[in-house]
């Protein structure tokens, strides 16, 4: 039987990693947002059989980005985990999806300022069942049109993370972006 330690997100092991996305050490969350250390995180968009994709808005308890438009789902790689193994956990806590098959991976950002040192790598994947989004993470969910996010992107939004603007940058100029979104539905 094993036993799962709680534990404030503060303390979360997490990975160093060097310009080339290597590890090179670890330290806890907070060490590395402290010291500005290159790290790892996912980005998940999530669509429905519309094509629409849903959009968290990050409680307000959140200390980065409180309040603000994210991507569907998102969260830190911890120390010796996967990225898509990051993102199926990150889509099970955050929204209650157990992905039964492979994400589709849409393409990554390096590390920079804009993306608070985090190497993002980029999934999506289309669902059609109930979403139960975390409260302690997501005060509301809301399904918006490719349109509709253009226009919030367009206005300069500041109600959408700094994040969000690169990631949808990506997934729009993504070669997989036009197969992923014809898929139909298992």
């Amino acid at each position: 039987m094993s036993l799962k330690i709680s534990y404030s997100t503060d303390l979360e092991l997490l990975a160093i990693v060097n310009e080339d996305d290597e590890v090179v050490g670890s330290k806890t969350r907070r060490e590395i947002h402290q010291e500005g250390l290159r790290h790892r995180a996912v980005h998940i968009l999530v669509f429905n059989i519309q094509g629409d994709v849903c959009l968290q808005k990050r409680s307000m308890t959140k200390d980065v980005n409180p309040g603000a438009w994210d991507t569907s789902s998102a969260g830190h790689v911890d120390f010796g985990e996967t990225y898509e193994a990051a993102a199926k956990r990150e889509l099970e806590e955050e929204l209650g999806i157990r992905p039964s098959q492979s994400l589709t991976s849409i393409g990554r950002i390096d590390a920079c300022e804009s993306t608070g040192w985090e190497f993002v790598q980029i999934y999506a994947t289309r669902y059609a069942g109930p979403l139960t989004p975390n409260a302690k993470e997501i005060d509301m969910l809301r399904w918006v049109s490719q349109s509709e996010v253009l226009s919030l992107i367009r206005d300069h939004n500041e109600q959408l993370t700094r994040s969000f603007y690169r990631v949808w940058e990506q997934f729009l100029s993504s070669p997989l972006s036009p197969a992923f979104l014809e898929q139909n539905f298992d």
